[in-house]
């Protein structure tokens, strides 16, 4: 198993990177404004099930496979990039849609479900889950001992914290959609949820030139 040092460390260290409102937990406040608790809540879930995917490939070697192959990651990333350009140019148009139904649009007949798929693509598309797993996770791993017992402690520590973290992001959220009743609001409201998907995009895209 893993020491106890190393854990307490690296819970410190993933506690840290959660609470700074990255990339991520920006997504889960803006579907939580746009969905409702319900949807942030399933944008969450989403994103825990993408970060288990790279905790998989991380117990498989992550460090090897981006090694060989370097154009899938790059490609994943653009991808997802692009998902949520699409995503935020749509928020955009509805905020700008005269005479809509505030009742439609991002929220949809199935916005959980919705917001569980984007969650998953935001997790697995975003290029600082391949560096917190290169770059940050190895420091923590005792290479003297089974490496991926160590790596499912982790796992699930870094989960426990990271939703922890999602819920006061819902919370906060939360607050602010219990007034989308109001078109005023609900306009600026989907208009900021559009620009901070299109600022999402851009930080991944950004994120991948300057590596």
């Amino acid at each position: 198993m893993i020491d106890p040092e190393r854990l307490a460390a690296f819970a410190a260290m993933t506690a840290v990177t959660s609470l700074v409102p990255g990339l991520s937990m920006l997504f889960v406040m803006a579907q939580t404004v746009g969905r409702g608790w319900r949807g942030g809540a399933a944008a969450l879930a989403g994103m825990q099930v993408g970060y288990i995917v790279w905790w998989v490939l991380a117990a498989l070697g992550l460090g090897t496979l981006a090694a060989a192959f370097p154009l899938a990651f790059t490609a994943l990333a653009i991808g997802g990039a692009a998902y949520l350009a699409w995503l935020g140019i749509a928020a955009l148009r509805h905020a700008l849609a005269a005479g809509r139904d505030i009742a439609d649009g991002a929220r949809t007949a199935r916005p959980s479900k919705a917001a569980f798929r984007d969650g998953i693509l935001v997790a697995i598309s975003n290029p600082k889950s391949l560096v917190y797993m290169v770059a940050l996770l190895p420091p923590f791993i005792d290479p003297d001992a089974a490496i991926v017992p160590q790596i499912g402690v982790l796992a699930i520590t870094g989960l426990a914290i990271d939703v922890g973290v999602g819920a006061a992001y819902i919370a906060a959220g939360n607050r602010l959609a219990g007034r989308m009743h109001e078109p005023r609001i609900r306009r600026r409201v989907d208009i900021a949820v559009g620009a901070t998907y299109l600022l999402i995009a851009v930080g991944i895209l950004a994120d991948m030139l300057l590596r």
